[in-house]
């Protein structure tokens, strides 16, 4: 008995422990779940609460007319040594010990109210409870809301359909032990429990039958045909009870005299005398519970390998969160470095293909930088009236006399000096694309999800950094485009040819060198020559741009932020790794659970196999 005792009473508490972490209901996966338990199922009325007040041997749930039972109620009994003071704990306020039953019953009360008003609407939200006594055996039970068939005033019209949904969704569950309360002054053809009982459980291999009221009988009559299985049979023997009467409650009847007196009356009972040994309230809790060993060790092998499942899996997500940070300041800088390099790795994969965005770049150098050279207004620089009007000035008081070499400078240089837009907009649109991937870079950190201030400190040294670099790509794809304009390709014009158009008069005057024809060529050259160093320039400011900031970017953009770092003291290091409170709540519920499941498994596996 010692042996059984101990494995349920493990399955209680880490029944416990799982409902106070939350690991209960609403998944078919939760430990609370796979460990085995009893649900007590009837029709309003039926006797319910009379039973479980016997197993528990004490006054403490509510009563009255109508619809008593309006949340579930999960009881869990949890035997102590003999000798020691009972009490009751509630999940809600688990700090607090009722010693005084009445003061449950109404924390039951008020509970109640606090979730569905003072109406007679029912809820879903079980209300915990744990007693412990030495007068009971290890068991979790589970009081629900009686059946009903119609709604009374103040309920909604769905309430019939609304209670069998709730008690539905705890007796479908194959680990769940179904407690079916009949009353015997009722035919059990048209029994609440049972039908559902049958429904959920065609076999009757999870179902108990239990009689109330047997004593409430018309005179004459007798209930051994159900009891003997013979009017519905189950797996499981039919246990008769006899509850406390009205009269008995109102005296105040203690339950130990009120198990006495029910063991009398099935001993001295002409119609079930002799079935004696196998009635009443405390044969039902040690039936129950000799049951619950032998389902629990059925079980064993499904609930280790589910707990080992959930081991596997809280540890991974323990990995993927990241786990708990030493306090030295050693552990906390090379914490930080390895979220920098980890940042940086994906930040490398971004520009190097592995990831998406650095096509981007290339998109800028090979659509964006030629649409906008192809735009520059050369043209308009170099209409006729234009370069009528440079060379003019720069001939001043005494015309050219070959060649207009200044004007050709003059126009050379305001043509060249328009490269310099788009030369600076490849600039900025590469810079814009390298903060938008350090950001995307951040947000794909998985290890740098639980820091959001070295995020922070780490996107302000990426984009202080990339700024640096975008910088030194201005000064030097502007001073390429100076380059060209300080030294004139000699050659180029050398190779030009020297003689005048067809048609021109070779003989006019000085004032004829600024005709059309003349300055159309003199435009015609001048476009050559920008059209020439154009196609240079499309080369080489990528070449600039890349190795200022792309190449950059991907050697050094967080040096500095090294060299910071490794200077900082131990406080401001704690700073940097300050996480996300939700992050933290997280982590700390999963070392819990983690912790709970491990010691769950050792401890069955202890148990079970003595």
């Amino acid at each position: 008995m010692a042996t059984m005792e101990g494995l349920i009473g493990l399955v209680n508490r880490i029944q416990r422990a799982c409902t106070a972490l939350g690991d209960h209901g609403g998944e078919g996966s939760s430990l609370w779940e796979a460990l085995p338990s009893v649900a007590v199922v009837g029709g309003q009325s039926s006797g319910k609460s009379s039973v479980l007040e016997s197993i528990v041997g004490r006054d403490f749930l509510p009563r009255g007319s109508g619809i008593v039972t309006r949340r579930p109620l999960v009881l869990q009994l949890q035997k102590i040594e003999d000798g020691k003071a009972e009490y009751g704990e509630f999940l809600h306020a688990p700090k607090k010990r009722f010693t005084d039953f009445a003061a449950i019953r109404k924390e039951i009360q008020d509970e109640t109210d606090r979730i569905t008003g003072r109406t007679k609407h029912i809820s879903n939200i079980p209300i915990h409870l744990s007693v412990y006594s030495p007068h009971v055996v290890n068991l979790t039970l589970i009081d629900l809301p009686g059946l009903t068939k119609v709604a009374v005033e103040g309920q909604p019209d769905s309430i019939v359909h609304d209670i069998e949904n709730m008690v539905r969704s705890y007796v479908e569950k194959p680990n769940c032990i179904i407690l079916a309360i009949s009353p015997a002054n009722q035919d059990i053809a048209t029994s609440d429990a049972i039908k559902l009982a049958r429904e959920v459980d065609p076999s009757g291999e999870r179902t108990f039958g239990v009689l109330t009221k047997l004593d409430l009988m018309d005179l004459g009559t007798n209930a051994l045909d159900v009891l003997e299985g013979r009017s519905y049979r189950l797996q499981h023997p039919w246990v008769g009870i006899v509850n406390r009467s009205q009269a008995d409650i109102n005296k105040n009847v203690d339950m130990i005299n009120a198990r006495r007196k029910e063991q009398e009356y099935f001993a001295t009972s002409p119609d079930y005398g002799h079935l004696a040994s196998n009635m009443g309230s405390e044969y039902l809790a040690k039936l129950l519970s000799r049951h619950l060993e032998t389902v629990i060790r059925q079980r064993i092998p499904s609930i280790i390998a589910l707990i080992n499942k959930t081991i596997d899996e809280l540890e991974a997500e323990l990995n993927r969160i990241g786990r708990p940070i030493g306090s030295d300041a050693g552990a906390q800088l090379y914490t930080i470095l390895e979220m920098c390099r980890a940042f940086d790795r994906i930040f490398k994969e971004h520009l190097d293909g592995g990831r998406p965005g650095g096509d981007r770049i290339y998109g800028v150098f090979d659509n964006q930088l030629p649409a906008a050279l192809k735009k520059l207004p050369f043209d308009k620089h170099l209409s006729t009236n234009n370069v009528r009007k440079v060379v003019s000035e720069a001939d001043g008081y005494q015309p050219h006399l070959i060649a207009p070499e200044q004007g050709y400078r003059r126009l050379i240089d305001g043509a060249l000096t328009l490269f310099k837009g788009p030369a600076e907009a490849s600039v900025d649109a590469v810079h814009l694309i390298l903060k938008e991937l350090v950001r995307k870079s951040i947000g794909e950190t998985e290890e740098l999800k639980r820091f959001p201030t070295l995020q922070s400190d780490i996107a302000a040294a990426a984009n202080e950094a990339l700024d640096r670099f975008r910088d030194e790509s201005r000064k030097t794809v502007l001073r390429l485009v100076d380059m060209e304009a300080s030294y004139l390709t000699v050659e180029f014009f050398r190779k030009l040819p020297a003689e005048p158009e067809k048609g021109a008069n070779q003989q006019a005057p000085t004032n004829d060198r600024y005709n059309d024809g003349h300055l159309r060529r003199i435009g015609s050259n001048v476009s050559a020559y920008v059209t020439m160093v154009c196609d240079s320039l499309r080369i080489t400011i990528p070449k600039a741009v890349v190795h200022c900031q792309v190449r950059e970017a991907k050697r050094s953009l967080l040096n500095y932020f090294y060299a910071q770092v490794g200077s900082r003291e131990k406080k401001q290091l704690g700073v940097m790794l300050d996480e996300d409170p939700g992050l933290m709540e997280k982590r700390e519920a999963i070392a819990k659970r983690l912790e709970l499941y491990k010691s769950a498994r050792d401890e069955i596996d202890s148990v079970a196999w003595k």
